[in-house]
């Protein structure tokens, strides 16, 4: 992280499934670095009350110096919010929405906070309610401007998106893809009163400076069958679902089939070489330069690259430091 910082990178992102968490790597960062700003990607709206969110993202502003902190929230799906967190998946769009509400709210420390929504109300008003909840304001002096991204890929929580987000985390977002979301972003802006050039887009990207195409292709195989195989139920699972936007809807419904059939090896076979590459960053220097620009005329904003080489970090840099 330290080498991105000097390398002129402008964000570090952290995730969470249910292992370890997205805020404590991130503050262990803020210590070791002074710019880059930090990022989830994501918080899962599940995990935490959103003033819990609200304080933890406040800490680490903090901590890291006003101004760092990106919030990137995202509701992973009904497996992991009941089966890990016991909350009800119930109307997750609702809930997406009232939760940014009041995130923003305790940031804003306006007043004290109270929220009326369709999904979340607060004070909680539930029929098991004591009744004696009131509204609160953070002690803690906030920065109300910490901005808040969300990870969507369907219409509606897309439209969401644009609606009530500073900026997007998108799902199987590739080069050639925005048109495919334009429509329900622009929707989502409209009711906000912006344009799409004022939303953040930060898209993501696999990087290996190699000259084995084919194998850095088969090394990402496993994790692409796991995530459309098998990370969600069979009739809800956001990667599939991503994986057939794309157009690779018949290799979705197999790798599905083969992976919960138990026969992994063979999901992993049936994972298109062509899915994996258009989505990376793979091969010689040259390789990359040359599909790299795609990315810079995708409407993404910013890139996260997943590399475990310094020497790619040091090629991305000067990649898109000669487009400025």
């Amino acid at each position: 992280m330290q080498l991105a910082e000097r390398l002129g990178f402008d964000s570090v992102w952290s995730a969470e499934a249910y292992g370890s968490d997205a805020v404590t790597p991130l503050a262990y960062l803020a210590g070791k670095t002074e710019r880059i700003r930090l990022g989830t990607a994501v918080m899962q709206v599940a995990a935490r009350a959103p003033a819990a969110t609200a304080m933890a993202l406040a800490t680490l502003d903090q901590l890291a110096g006003e101004g760092r902190a990106i919030g990137g929230l995202g509701l992973s799906g009904p497996q992991i919010v009941e089966g890990w967190y016991g909350q009800a998946w119930g109307r997750p769009n609702a809930k997406l929405r009232d939760y940014v509400a009041i995130v923003r709210k305790v940031l804003a420390r306006e007043a004290p906070v109270a929220h009326d929504g369709a999904a979340l109300s607060l004070p909680y008003a539930g029929a098991d309610a004591s009744g004696l909840g009131k509204p609160i304001r953070a002690i803690l002096h906030t920065n109300p401007k910490i901005p808040l991204f969300l990870a969507t890929g369907g219409a509606a929580n897309v439209r969401l998106t644009g609606e009530i987000a500073d900026g997007w985390l998108p799902m199987g977002f590739v080069p050639g893809m925005l048109d495919h979301y334009r429509p329900a972003l622009e929707e989502g802006l409209a009711k906000s009163g912006r344009k799409l050039a004022e939303l953040e887009i930060q898209a993501g990207t696999q990087v290996e400076i190699t000259d084995d195409v084919a194998a850095a292709i088969a090394k990402q195989k496993p994790t692409t069958a796991m995530y459309v195989g098998g990370m969600g139920a069979k009739t809800k699972n956001f990667h599939k679902d991503a994986m057939v936007r794309r157009g690779y809807g018949a290799a979705a419904e197999r790798i599905q089939e083969l992976f919960l059939a138990g026969r992994r090896e063979e999901a992993i076979a049936a994972v298109p070489d062509e899915y994996v590459d258009e989505a990376a960053l793979f091969g010689p220097r040259e390789r990359i330069a040359a599909r790299f620009r795609a990315w810079q005329g995708s409407g993404a904003t910013g890139l996260t690259l997943h590399t475990q080489q310094d020497a790619a970090l040091e090629l991305l840099a000067g990649l898109a430091g000669s487009a400025r």
